[in-house]
């Protein structure tokens, strides 16, 4: 993740950041639900349906909201695994990108979201301000791992730009959106869906 590259050579490599919050909270929630709703089945007179339901969706929002989420760099792509969806960007077409709360970029004039990457209010008010690009120099040491991933990030987008000989706000860059690319979670689209129905049909009855 380190070694030095040139910006003119093609860049083949994955690089996948870790999360910066959440993911705590997230595997509680998993856990515990996925016990109180296991509870539920093995021992129905200690646990009522309504609880085992919960919990188990519970489980299915920790996952989806907290735990899925992930930034990567995936070979020419910047990727965005969101709650329901996964977003690749390639990375030539990055025209604004900005950490603050979330992590936002800006490509062919839409704007992309991400909370897996995200800056304390403390951190943002040291940092830089959202138009602001880290230093590029041999004097720029992130000193937090948002400004770290952000850094790496920046230099993988320079790095395809110049291996795309496209120039940033050109109409060659605003054409490379269009390989923008969103997949659908399906599996936690349908965990969360079928957990729902089985929380309200619990409830319900």
């Amino acid at each position: 993740m380190d070694r030095k590259q040139s910006p003119q050579a093609p860049i083949h490599d994955v690089e996948r950041f870790r999360p910066t919050s959440g993911r705590f909270t997230g595997a509680v929630l998993v856990v515990a639900g996925l016990a109180f709703g296991a509870l539920s089945l093995i021992e129905p007179s200690q646990v009522i349906p309504e609880v085992g339901a919960g919990g188990f969706f519970a489980a299915v929002l920790g996952w989806t909201a907290m735990l899925r989420p992930r930034v990567s760099v995936v070979h020419d792509d910047l990727e965005l695994r969101n709650m329901l969806e996964t977003v690749s960007i390639p990375l030539a077409a990055v025209e604004e990108m900005a950490v603050r709360q979330v992590l936002a970029v800006r490509a062919g004039e839409k704007r992309f979201t991400s909370p897996a990457l995200g800056r304390g209010r403390k951190s943002l008010v040291k940092g830089q301000t959202v138009d602001e690009a880290p230093s590029d120099g041999p004097s720029h040491v992130p000193s937090t791992y948002p400004e770290f991933v952000e850094d790496r990030i920046r230099k993988r987008i320079t790095g395809a730009r110049a291996h795309a000989g496209v120039r940033p706000g050109s109409d060659e860059q605003v054409a490379l959106a269009s390989g923008v690319r969103r997949a659908p979670a399906w599996p936690e689209i349908v965990a969360l869906v079928v957990s729902a129905v089985g929380l309200v049909t619990a409830v319900v009855l």
